[in-house]
This record gives structure tokens, C-alpha cells and sequence, in this order.
């Protein structure tokens, strides 16, 4: 929600607080019990003193210009404009008060239509007020852009390039009218008439022979007068156009102030009490003069030729001059005249005036703004639209290479996401259910046992051969295999080599030398199995190795798709933080060069672009902060626009909320 919201909504409990109090104080008169309740309740009082149908009317109409209903938006000038008509009182001539009922009967209708205008008012104030915000805030970013074409040559050049056809057109119109008035002079109507008659080829080489000197003078008057290069021209114009969007922007700002600070200023206390000394009706002088001051400031908002003290003098001596305005004090009586103009002239600003204020205003920013994307993509849209033809030609011939292009890039996708992401998830899976067919293993589980067993019928068959041996040393000599001890062949081996010729030709040599060569094939394959049983342990962490590259990749791509075609909040927040600082800069700035005024606030310019830099400043903390915190920065922000707190301690609310809130500032 908007501080504008939060204004119409002070304001909007304001009156109703005032007309309760109203009610309250008349309940004790017997004529006028019939106003004593609140407008939205509907009692039986009311409803015995103003008709059922007419009572209902201007409760639903005043239930429409209320802020009870949670909008989250300022209501239209439609809207505000139905609401009034349900009153009905441009229609009243001065001696229609009398309907024909008591006074208490007209005096509770006339409470109900005061009530309705006022929250119909305080309607058009936020409208008005929420209007030159929106216009006031883009002017920043056309400022912005002049500064960027006045900070470089090339963009200078750029720009000269792309007004160029508007100045072309517009040195055409000027020829052309120059001329045609310089062809008209020349002669008389009739004149001109028998020439059409006579000799159209004539009249044309007249015209043209016009033509030709309209523009032989414009070249001459510009070769005088230009003693400058055409781009410290450009410059100029550049400069100029900037100077009067700073001076709309300021204006804007000082009407923004003008009617915060002065504007639906009630005073009412929490009962609904008045603080105002002496007339008990002030209120509706208050909401009377607002209404003149959104009128005034509307009127001359748009006329840059003021400047900031003349326009602030305008405005508030046509409100001192108000006609309306003077006779503020009238007895009761006239109340309901006062009412009816008050009526006339707020639908003369809803309908007129408000219209007329934002063809103005966007006449200027149209005029002095950076130029529209017609003007500045032009030439891009030119040169691409030139060379379209030759693009085309380009894709059409080579359409089979884009094509088998396009293939390839599928199929590797393809192809990268099952090798790379299926199945090694797949893996991982068989892993974690002991899956045989997913199992680490360099060799089979049966080969240690069969070359375990071969060895030892070995050695058993190398130990009967040489020497006699019982069941009891055939058993022994088994378990001492299993350890790896090979003792009866190695002491045969040790026997042949005294006499190996002998040994070899025996074959028991060669036997033992095989034996051992057996034996070391089952030591390796031993170092093998320990190998293979400690892959076996870290098996579902050689399959995560296997799916890292994959997930990696895809998690890559992800993240770039998603932060070019959406899901970019964490780009937002970094944005959002990097404006607040910028911001509260700008707020600083503002308060440190201020020009305040005797009582050492800020002047109407000064607060106007405050309450801009304010207004921007929620929007970008409503999304970054949580709801707590968002709270806690509202109560900053309600500090920081007071202006009864003085510059001094506007600083010092800035400074706090530059630490207090560092976390979602950094």
C-alpha cells in the first residue's frame, strides 16, 4: 500500500469521525435525533426522517468514495464522478433546501451530502496526488537518458542521425509554406485563378523558382548565423530539452508538495473533535479550499515559463482570491449553495481540468522526452529490413547444414542425457539395492577359489610323488598351503638346482618352478580380491563420481534458462538493494541541499521529490523485506516524510535506517 492510500485513508477516518461527532452532538435535539447515528448503520432514526430510498442512495454512494472496502488503488474519475451524481445537487436551484419535509429531515440530508462530497473529495486528492507521482517519477529516466547522450560524441551523432528525417520534414513544411504564402502574395486570387486556367506548367515553374529561393534564403541566414559545428548545436538543443524536463520534473514535484502539506489538512483529534478555534464548520472551509488548491494547481502545474516561487504565489493567491473561499463563514443557511459549488467544481476538475492537466503534460514530455522507439531503432529496422533479402538467401542455401546442425545438437543432448544422467542414476539405485548387475569388480568371485584349489592339489600331488606321506601329513601340508607355505616344493627346488641338468631332465625342476609360478598368480589375484572388496565399500560413492558431471551440466543449464526466461527473484532482490541504496543517496541528498524555510522544514520542491524517492523507496523494501521488518521500515518511513520533526532529524532517520536495516541493504 502507497502513502497516497494511507493518506486518503487518514483522511477518510477523519470524516467520519467528524460526522459521528456531528451526530452525536445534534442526537439531543428532538428535531434532529434523526442524524444522531453513523451514515453506514442505517438505524431506524435515520430512515423515519430521510426517505427509505433517498437514505439508501447516499449510503451506497458514500459506501463507494469510503476506503473500508480495502482497495488497494485510488478510485477512478468515473467512479468519484458516479458517486457525486447520486447527490444530485448540481441540479438544486438556492431556494430548493425545503423538500418539502421538517428541518431535521433536510438537516440529516444535508449531512449524508456533506459527508458523501468530502469523502468524494478526499477521493480526488488521491487521485490527483497519485497521478503526479506516476508523471513525476519517469521524468528521472528521460533526464537521465540526455545525460547519457550529452556524456558522449557517439551518442550525440546518434541522436542527430535519428532526428534526422523529423528535421528533414520539418524544413520541408516550413519551405513549403513559405513559398505557397510567397505565391499567393505575388499576385491576386484572380490572378492566381487565370493562371490555373491559362497555364498550369506556368504556375508550377513559378512555384518551384519560389521553392528554390525560400531555401537559397534559409541557407544563407544559417551560414550567418552558424559559428558553431553542428553537433555543439545538437548539444544545445540537447541541453535545452533537458533543462525543461528538470524544470517539469520540479514543478511536478512542488505541486506534489503543495497539496500534501496543505491540501485535507482537518486537524481532528481521535474522537472527532476539531482542534480548529472558533467556527464549528472549519472542516468545510478546509475540504472547500482543497478543492481550489487541486484546482489552481492543476491549472498552472504545466506552464514551465512560472518557475518554482511564482508558481508557488500563483497558486495560493488564487486560493486567498477564491470567491467561494471569502464567504467561507457563512451562516448555515448558505451551506447547502456552498455545497452545490463545491459539487460543480470538483466534477469541473474530475472532467476538465484533470484532462487537461495530463494532455499538457504529456504534450511536454513528448515534446522535450527522449524521442519514441519509432525514432531511435529507425536505422536497426532500416538496415535489417534492407538486408532481409540476402539473410533469407543465406538460410536458404544452406538449409541442409542448419538442418544436420540441428540434428547433431538433438542428438547430442540426447545421447548426453542417457549416458550421463539416466544411467548413472541408474547405477546408483542398483547400487543401493544390491543389484548384482550393478556391482564394482575388477575380477570374478569364483577365480581365487579355483586357482586356490588347483595350487593345493598341486603341492598334495608334488609331496606323494616325492616322498611318502600319510592322511595326517596330507592334511598338514593343506592348511600349510592355504597359509601360503609351500615348504616340501621348495625344498625339492632347492635339491634340483645342486644338480639342475638332472632336475630338468627328471621334469621335477620345471614342476616346481610351475608350482611356484602358481603360486604367484594366487597372490596376485589375493591383492586383487582385497582390491576389488575395498571398491566394493566405496561402491555408491563411485556411483555419486559417475553422476556428478551430469547433474552438474544439467544444473548449469538449468540455472541459465531459468535467469533468462524467468525465475529471476534472486536478480531482483540484488536490483531491489542496489535502487534502496541509491535511494536513501537521494534522500540524503535531498535533505543535506534542501532550501528550507523559516521554521526549518522543507519547502513544497523539496518535499514533493522527498515523497518520489519515498514512494519508490516502499515499492522496492515491499519486496526484498519480511512482513515484521516491512512493518518496522513503514514506522522509518513515516519519520522521514513528518515534516514537523525538522531536516535535522530527517538525517538522523535516514542515518538509522541505513544501519538498522543494513542486512537487506548490503
Amino acid at each position: 500500500m502507497s502513502f497516497v492510500l494511507e493518506q486518503v485513508r487518514h483522511i477518510d477516518g477523519q470524516l467520519d469521525r467528524l460526522h459521528w461527532a456531528r451526530q452525536s452532538s445534534s442526537s439531543s435535539s428532538p428535531k434532529l435525533s434523526a442524524a444522531s447515528e453513523e451514515t453506514s448503520s442505517g438505524d431506524d432514526s435515520i430512515e423515519s426522517s430521510i426517505d427509505s430510498d433517498r437514505l439508501a442512495e447516499l449510503q451506497a454512494a458514500i459506501k463507494l468514495v469510503s476506503t473500508a472496502s480495502g482497495r488497494n488503488t485510488p478510485l477512478s474519475a468515473e467512479l468519484i464522478l458516479s458517486a457525486l451524481n447520486v447527490a444530485g445537487l448540481w441540479n438544486k436551484s438556492s431556494g430548493s433546501n425545503d423538500r418539502g419535509q421538517g428541518q431535521a429531515s433536510s438537516r440529516g440530508e444535508q449531512d449524508l451530502q456533506w459527508l458523501l462530497v468530502s469523502k468524494a473529495t478526499a477521493q480526488a486528492y488521491g487521485l490527483i496526488i497519485n497521478i503526479l507521482l506516476e508523471q513525476t517519477l519517469p521524468l528521472g529516466q528521460d533526464i537521465w537518458y540526455w545525460d547519457e547522450v550529452l556524456g558522449s560524441s557517439f551518442y550525440l551523432g546518434l541522436y542527430s542521425a535519428q532526428t534526422a528525417p523529423q528535421r528533414f520534414w520539418r524544413l520541408s513544411k516550413s519551405v513549403y509554406f513559405d513559398a505557397r504564402s510567397r505565391f499567393y502574395q505575388s499576385g491576386t486570387v484572380q490572378d492566381v485563378e487565370d493562371q490555373r486556367v491559362t497555364s498550369y506548367s506556368q504556375s508550377w515553374s513559378k512555384f518551384y523558382g519560389l521553392i528554390k529561393d525560400s531555401i537559397r534564403d534559409r541557407s544563407l541566414t544559417s551560414m550567418q548565423s552558424r559559428v558553431t559545428t553542428p553537433l555543439m548545436l545538437y548539444r544545445s538543443e540537447v541541453r535545452s530539452k533537458q533543462q525543461r524536463l528538470r524544470r517539469l520534473r520540479e514543478m511536478s514535484a512542488c505541486g506534489l508538495g503543495v497539496l500534501v502539506d496543505e491540501g485535507m489538512n482537518l486537524d481532528v483529534d481521535e474522537v472527532g473533535i476539531s482542534r480548529a478555534k472558533g467556527n464549528k464548520n472549519e472542516w468545510k472551509t478546509v475540504v472547500l479550499k482543497s478543492v481550489s488548491l487541486m484546482e489552481n494547481v492543476l491549472q498552472h502545474l504545466t506552464v514551465l515559463d512560472l518557475g518554482i516561487h511564482d508558481f508557488e504565489d500563483t497558486v495560493f493567491m488564487s486560493v486567498e482570491e477564491d470567491a467561494e473561499l471569502t464567504h467561507a463563514n457563512a451562516a448555515d443557511e448558505d451551506s447547502n449553495q456552498r455545497l452545490i459549488a463545491m459539487v460543480n467544481r470538483l466534477r469541473l476538475i474530475l472532467r476538465t481540468h484533470l484532462a487537461n492537466h495530463e494532455s499538457s503534460f504529456n504534450h511536454i514530455v513528448e515534446r522535450y522526452g527522449r524521442p519514441t522507439r519509432l525514432v531511435r531503432y529507425w536505422i536497426p529496422a532500416a538496415a535489417i529490413l534492407l538486408s532481409s533479402t540476402t539473410l533469407l538467401q543465406i538460410l536458404v542455401n544452406r538449409k541442409a547444414e542448419f538442418a544436420r546442425l540441428v540434428r547433431n545438437l538433438g542428438t547430442t543432448i540426447i545421447d548426453f542425457w542417457y549416458n550421463w544422467v539416466v544411467e548413472p542414476v541408474q547405477k546408483v539405485i542398483g547400487t543401493i539395492r544390491h543389484d548384482k548387475d550393478s556391482e564394482i569388480s575388477i575380477m570374478s568371485k569364483e577365480s581365487l577359489k579355483g586357482d586356490r584349489a588347483s595350487l593345493e592339489r598341486m603341492v598334495v600331488d608334488f609331496a606323494r610323488d616325492n616322498s611318502p606321506a600319510d592322511e595326517a601329513e596330507i592334511a598338514s601340508i593343506r592348511a600349510k598351503v592355504k597359509e601360503g607355505d609351500l615348504t616340501p616344493v621348495l625344498r625339492a627346488y632347492e635339491k634340483d638346482l645342486r644338480n639342475p641338468f638332472v632336475g630338468t631332465v627328471r621334469g621335477e625342476l620345471v614342476r616346481a618352478l610351475l608350482i611356484q609360478i602358481q603360486k604367484t598368480k594366487v597372490d596376485v589375484e589375493i591383492a586383487v580380491s582385497g582390491i576389488d572388496a575395498l571398491l566394493k565399500s566405496q561402491e555408491l560413492v563411485f556411483g555419486f563420481v559417475g553422476l556428478t558431471p551430469g547433474v552438474l551440466v544439467c544444473l548449469g543449464l538449468f540455472h541459465w534458462t531459468g535467469g533468462v526466461f524467468g525465475g529471476r527473484k534472486g536478480k531482483r532482490e540484488y536490483k531491489s538493494r542496489g535502487r534502496m541504496v541509491r535511494l536513501l543517496r537521494n534522500i540524503d541528498r535531498i535533505l543535506s541541499a534542501s532550501t528550507h524555510s523559516n521554521n526549518g522544514v522543507l519547502s513544497y520542491k523539496d518535499h514533493g521529490m522527498l515523497l518520489c524517492e519515498v514512494h519508490v523507496l516502499r515499492q522496492s523494501a515491499r519486496r526484498i523485506m519480511p512482513g515484521q521488518i516491512y512493518t518496522e521500515f513503514l514506522e522509518e518511513i513515516s519519520d522521514l516524510v513528518d515534516l514537523q520533526t525538522g531536516i535535522e532529524r530527517q538525517i538522523r532517520v535516514v542515518d538509522r535506517m541505513r544501519w538498522a536495516y543494513f542486512t537487506w541493504l548490503r
